[in-house]
């Protein structure tokens, strides 16, 4: 793990070089600095080992009788996780979700809270329009850039 003391050298190392992100994985913690524009902010997380599945391979007849697939989502908007950390759909257990598929919402909607280092980070829209699908279940560990909702512009 990560000692606080060497977190906060190594956000001012970065801030004052030309550097902008930088990642670092020591005895099982990894912890990722990234400065996009002005805007800077850390999170650390314990590395966890993932199981990867081995492809399904079909029949040679199956693969040629197979409809080819259709990409019906390219025309809709991913609100992305900026960080990794825990997803939350709610800012408290009792409340209601923030958004549910069908909800309108504009660039300042709160859509989540992604709870990274103890710190609840709420996450907006960032576009108008109406939430098709919420794509991770509460509670759920969420990794960088991973699809959060899909969203149909406006």
């Amino acid at each position: 793990m990560f000692k606080l003391s060497e977190i906060k050298e190594l956000i001012k190392l970065v801030d004052e070089s030309s550097v902008q992100e930088l990642e670092i994985e020591n005895e099982g913690s990894r912890l990722s600095i990234r400065k996009p524009g002005k805007t800077e902010y850390v999170q650390a997380a314990a590395v966890q080992p993932q199981v990867i599945a081995a492809p399904q391979v079909q029949p040679a007849a199956a693969v040629s009788e197979a409809a080819p697939q259709v990409d019906t989502t390219s025309h809709l908007h991913k609100i992305v996780s900026p960080m990794v950390g825990t997803f939350y759909r709610a800012s408290s257990p009792e409340a209601g979700p923030f958004v549910s598929a069908g909800d309108k919402v504009v660039e300042k909607t709160t859509v989540c809270i992604i709870e990274a280092m103890k710190l609840m980070n709420e996450l907006d829209a960032d576009i108008k329009g109406e939430i098709v699908e919420v794509l991770v279940e509460n509670g759920q560990l969420v990794e960088y850039g991973q699809p959060l909702f899909l969203v149909k512009p406006e």
